[in-house]
Order: structure tokens, then C-alpha cells, then sequence
């Protein structure tokens, strides 16, 4: 059966599945619709930098000979990989022109698993350069805008992923989250985005920002196929030294997922929906997920983790420090792009002072001279005491609640190309960064719309409960509509 881009934009992952299983739907139907959908949307929204349509249809009708049990129930479904993971004879720049022509040999361990459940990978998305931003707006080829409003940003890092799921041109996508880069992105687009337990889905093949910080997630429509999606890509890793040992163990998220919440045991701190420039409406949004929960039957009291407010500043030196270390191998010698000098420190200069833009080249020097000598430990092992802190507090709030909620971002994205400044943007991540600095699944759903943009909550859970914050994120489902979301439109909604 043919469908329309606008048909397949309004298909959930479980909707393709049933439909290829029952050969109602062919993936080069799906795989076809995607590219149209693509088509119509790209050129104001810009969530796509390398598109693989070709590849794509080779792979979509080789897709019929896989069976559809077990590991292979993605069979044909398109899907999107963002550009900071490995994807063998497919081209991944990072966002970031010293990449612009690098083809890897190999396939990131969360992109093999996906391919090995039989999804086909149309493309891969855009993000803020090496991960580094919040906005979308930091890439070296474009921004990109927010389908709800392509006059707003979609948030960041993981832009694009976020804007192709929620326009409709792919049915899941993989994003990375370093500080808030999957749920942000999710809250503005109006998706729901997991960032997982650190360990329990492999980094192997993903472009490092920070290493002690970084996991790959899942962005989607619905929370079921967010959780799908989830189970497909999880698992230890010999690959990757970080891999956790429980990762193999962890509850899966799908079969329980629609128990409810009746039962759970909740929290939320009131103190973080005055001040912190939150807006009105986010703190309704978050007071909405709460007396949700309660209908459900969730026991839901108030609670605090006071060093969240520290998150900010520990978060940016550790993760400058790290990514300072990390992108010292993008030197022009042995891969990507290289400017000539006249010796081989010319050579690094050039390169490097070329190939990386304005917000690389700040969080490289932020980090480079809190590691330098006299400064490490007034910089960086305080930021490191400031981690370890958080974490205990975390650790001692789930021993007694099972889920902490809290906003996404203070605010709604802003107007695309309005430099806010840098501490401004970097303190839309107060809310986010926690999660990444204790390691802990945290996820971003959509609870309504608001003076027409989506409205995203965040859940926090202990490690490995992310089965738990699937049942909140469904029960609030349920209860939920997006009015005159991108994936019901024709086309692209006008900037306003």
C-alpha cells in the first residue's frame, strides 16, 4: 500500500511495524515516504546534513529477506542517526567543517544494532559542532529551525534529530545527550527523548564531547516507540570500556509499560519553579505532570536536591576539560581536514583555528587552561567534589521516592538568530546538566501546548529505573494532545 509523506508522518514506529509485519507495508513504501516528507520540509527546517536516499532504497528492499522476530522488528523502518556517530561509508562531520569529508569504516555499536534490527538509516542529523551547544545554531552547516515555529530554535545539540522526528521525516531518531542535548531538543520540538543510565547503551563510535558525560538515546513521537527503540540499542559492549556491567540486567521498558504509576512514589521541589528565569507556563507545565501522576495514583511529595543550582558551573569545566583532551586528536595529520602552514605548529594553528568554529574553540580554551598548571585544583577538582556531592543527593533522595520531576529548560526556545549571549544560554541547561553530572536516566515528554509551542517535563529515576519513567511519561500520555503538531501539517508551518 503507497502512502503519503503526510500519512507516513502520522504513523508511530508500533503503527510501521504492525503494517510491514502484515505486508501492508513495504519498507521501500516507508523508505520512499520518509525522502518525500524530507523533500517538503528541508529547506526551512535544515535538520538533515548528509541524506542517504539511494543507500537507503538498496538497503529498504534488501530489508524483505530478514525476518521479523526477534532482533529483526524493525524490519524496513526508516529511522535517522544524528552526525556525531559512526556510520560505516557514510560520511559524519560532527557538525563541524574539520569532519566535512571524513567517512568512517565502521559503524557506532548503537547504529549496528539498530541495522541489525533491520532499520534502514535515512540520513544523519544536524547538531550544535561536536555536540557543543544548546541552540541548533552552532553548526558549521546551517542552523536548524524548530518545526513548530521555524522561527525558534529547536534546542540542542541533538537539533536535528529532534526536527526531522517532529516534522515526520523519520519514524525514530538517535541522539547524543552530554548535558541536557536529547531532552532539550525534545521539549521544544515537542518529542519524547530518553538520555539512558551511563553505561547502558555503548558509546563505541560516538564523536566524545566529554566521555565521563556522554550517552546516546532515543528521540520519538510516542513513548512507547521511545522505549522500543530503547530496548533495541541497549546492552553491554566489549567495545566500550565505560559499557556497565548492569546494562544486560536492566528491567526492559516496553513490556511494563503501561502498568501506570498507581503505587509509585514521586517528588518535585517547588523551589525550582520560582526564580531560575523559569517561565509561568513551564511551572504549570511541571505542576500538570504532577497532579497527573497523582490522578494515576502516584504519591507524589516535595523534595530537594539543593546542588543543582552548582550544576552549571561544575558542568562546563568538567566537560571542557574533557572535551580540551578529547578533540586534541583534530589536528590536520591524520584524518579530516588540514590547512597548510609553514611548520607543523602553523600546520595544527591553521588547521585547527579554521576547521572549528567560535563555540569548539571557546569550550577548548575554557578547559585547556583550567587543567594548566596552579589552576587544576581550583577549577577542576572542585568542579569534580561538586559532582560527587550531587550524586550523593541523589542517591539518598531515591532511597525513599522512586522518580524526581522537574522543568526541561527555564524557558521556551527563543527566536532563531537572537544571540542571547553565552552564560545565558549555557544557563538554559541549569535543569538538565544534573542528570549527566550523577549519571542517572533521566527522560523529556511533552505534557501540552502553550500559546502554540509544546511544553516538555523532565524525569529523573536511579540507575537503571528508566522502565519507571516509560510508565510515568505513558500515563501522562494518555492525557495529552498536541494540537497543530508539525507531523499533522502538509507542510512547514510559517516563522511567526
Amino acid at each position: 500500500m503507497k502512502i503519503t509523506h503526510a500519512q507516513f508522518a502520522r504513523l508511530t514506529l508500533e503503527e510501521a511495524i504492525r503494517g510491514t509485519t502484515a505486508a501492508e507495508l513495504s519498507a521501500i513504501d516507508l523508505v520512499e515516504a520518509s525522502a518525500a516528507r524530507m523533500n517538503v520540509f528541508e529547506s526551512t527546517i535544515n535538520a538533515v546534513i548528509t541524506r542517504t536516499d539511494e543507500v537507503s532504497r538498496r538497503n529498504a528492499e534488501a530489508s524483505g529477506d530478514l525476518e521479523t522476530s526477534g532482533r529483526r522488528i524493525l524490519r524496513g523502518i526508516p529511522v535517522a542517526v544524528k552526525d556525531n556517530m559512526m556510520t560505516r561509508g557514510i560520511r559524519t562531520t560532527c557538525g563541524s567543517r574539520i569532519l566535512e569529508n571524513f567517512i568512517p569504516p565502521y559503524d557506532a555499536t548503537a547504529v549496528a544494532r539498530l541495522k541489525s534490527a533491520g532499520a534502514v538509516v535515512m540520513g544523519k542529523t544536524n547538531l550544535d559542532e561536536f555536540a557543543m551547544g544548546s541552540t541548533g545554531e552552532h553548526s558549521a552547516y546551517g542552523p536548524t529551525a524548530n518545526p513548530w515555529d521555524p522561527g525558534r530554535i529547536p534546542g540542542g545539540s541533538s537539533s536535528g534529530s529532534a526536527a526531522l522526528v517532529a516534522y515526520g521525516g523519520a519514524l525514530a531518531a538517535l541522539g547524543s545527550d552530554t548535558g541536557g542535548s536529547i531532552r532539550q531538543p525534545a521539549a521544544f520540538c515537542g518529542v519524547v527523548g530518553m538520555k539512558p543510565t551511563y553505561g547502558r547503551v555503548s558509546r563505541y563510535g560516538l564523536g566524545a564531547l566529554a566521555s565521563s558525560l556522554d550517552q546516546i538515546g532515543p528521540l520519538t513521537r510516542t513513548v512507547r516507540d521511545n522505549a522500543l527503540i530503547l530496548d533495541v540499542i541497549s546492552g553491554r559492549d566489549p567495545l566500550d570500556s565505560t559499557s556497565a556491567p548492569g546494562a544486560d540486567s536492566a528491567p526492559p521498558c516496553l513490556p511494563g509499560i503501561e502498568e501506570g504509576v498507581n503505587g509509585l512514589k514521586m517528588a518535585f521541589d517547588p523551589g525550582l519553579l520560582r526564580g531560575n528565569g523559569i517561565s509561568p507556563a513551564i511551572a504549570d507545565a511541571v505542576r500538570r505532570a504532577v497532579a497527573l501522576a497523582r490522578e494515576g495514583g502516584a504519591i507524589v511529595n516535595e523534595a530537594a536536591v539543593p546542588l543543582i543550582k552548582y550544576g552549571v558551573a561544575a558542568y562546563y569545566i568538567i566537560c571542557s576539560c574533557e572535551a580540551s583532551a578529547n578533540l586534541a586528536r583534530f589536528d590536520g595529520v591524520r584524518y579530516g581536514f588540514r590547512r597548510e602552514g609553514g611548520d607543523i605548529w602553523d600546520v595544527f594553528s591553521e588547521t585547527r583555528g579554521r576547521g572549528f568554529g567560535d563555540e569548539v574553540k571557546r569550550r577548548i580554551m575554557m578547559g585547556s587552561y583550567a587543567l594548566s598548571q596552579g589552576y587544576y585544583d581550583a577549577y577542576y577538582l572542585k568542579a569534580a567534589r561538586v559532582r560527587r556531592k550531587l550524586s550523593e543527593e541523589f542517591s539518598r533522595l531515591f532511597k525513599t521516592v522512586d522518580i524526581f520531576l522537574l522543568p526541561v529548560a527555564p524557558q521556551f526556545p527563543r527566536p532563531l538568530g537572537a544571540k542571547a549571549g553565552v552564560m545565558e544560554d549555557y544557563l538554559g541547561d541549569i535543569f538538565t546538566l544534573a542528570a549527566n553530572l550523577a549519571g542517572l536516566p533521566a527522560i523529556s515528554f511533552p505534557v501540552g501546548v502553550f500559546a502554540d509551542l509544546p511544553a516538555g517535563v523532565q524525569a529523573v529515576a536511579g540507575p537503571f529505573n528508566e522502565h519507571l519513567l516509560y510508565r510515568l511519561a505513558r500515563a501522562v500520555e494518555k492525557n495529552t494532545s498536541l494540537e497543530n503538531a508539525p507531523w499533522t501539517l502538509a507542510g512547514p508551518k510559517e516563522a511567526k
